[in-house]
């Protein structure tokens, strides 16, 4: 076999391994979408449930974004900029709720959100079943996708140009809202998006910690489990077709902006 022949062997196999695993991602969408009729699809953006359920998962998860980046975006940037001991064990315990099972995430709140522990005696009776509650278990299983992206964003940050502005007289904090924050306002929103979306689809905490309200993996769970696929298979497609039109304009505006390049005989 000739050179030319096994450098074309090595791409016929990396487009059929890639095309196997975009298939993985493709198949099942694409099979609920094309077996959910229109009339279902409709029947279930009318329905007052699915409608509220919606809503109510989409606003949640953005305010416990939101609330999240108010620290987690400059303690990414700490963790970007600072060398401390202890750092990498702090990275490591930030990361365990993406490897923790989501289910024994929700025991885990339980544990403090409870009726008879601290914040339960400070509340009056905890945060389970909650909309609270519900924000606080989409932000444990969601933050680390924050702190990662912010972090990653802010150390592209060439150091120097930061220590530039120290030496023109910034203070830490200016340098961290007129430097750092512009620079890397990409990746933060990245985070944030990813964060968003990743509370939007959370099941196994919230649904330990709060059964009732319904957010829509709840929802989606329960109409299987009541009434079958056809009623959960509706609500499920509204979900992704509604996450698919946010987040696609999301990652539009974050974006960088295209480099030019010269041509291959320039």
């Amino acid at each position: 076999m000739t050179a030319r022949d096994r450098a074309w062997a090595f791409h016929i196999a990396i487009v059929l391994l890639g095309s196997a695993v975009v298939l993985l991602v493709v198949a099942p969408l694409a099979g609920m979408l094309f077996a959910t009729s229109s009339a279902d699809l409709s029947r279930a953006a009318r329905d007052g449930q699915v409608v509220a359920s919606l809503w109510l998962t989409l606003v949640v998860a953005f305010v416990a974004t939101a609330v999240c980046s108010l620290g987690g975006v400059p303690l990414a940037w700490v963790l970007a900029r600072r060398r401390f001991p202890g750092r990498a064990a702090l990275l490591a315990v930030l990361d365990l709720p993406v490897v923790i099972p989501h289910v024994a995430a929700g025991v885990a709140l339980l544990t403090v959100l409870g009726r008879h522990t601290l914040v339960g005696r400070v509340t009056g009776g905890g945060l389970v079943g909650t909309t609270a509650g519900i924000g606080v278990a989409m932000a444990f299983v969601s933050i680390p996708f924050l702190l990662n992206s912010a972090r990653i964003g802010f150390e592209a940050i060439p150091l120097r140009v930061e220590q530039a502005a120290r030496t023109l007289g910034a203070s830490p904090a200016q340098v961290f809202f007129t430097v750092a924050l512009p620079v890397a306002w990409r990746s933060i929103v990245t985070g944030m998006t990813l964060m968003w979306a990743r509370g939007i689809s959370e099941f196994g905490a919230v649904v330990i910690i709060a059964y009732h309200p319904m957010t829509m993996p709840v929802l989606v769970f329960q109409r299987l489990n009541d009434f079958g696929l056809r009623y959960a298979q509706a609500a499920a497609v509204l979900l992704v077709l509604v996450c698919v039109a946010i987040f696609g304009t999301l990652r539009a505006v974050s974006r960088p902006p295209r480099v030019g390049h010269r041509g291959r005989d320039a």
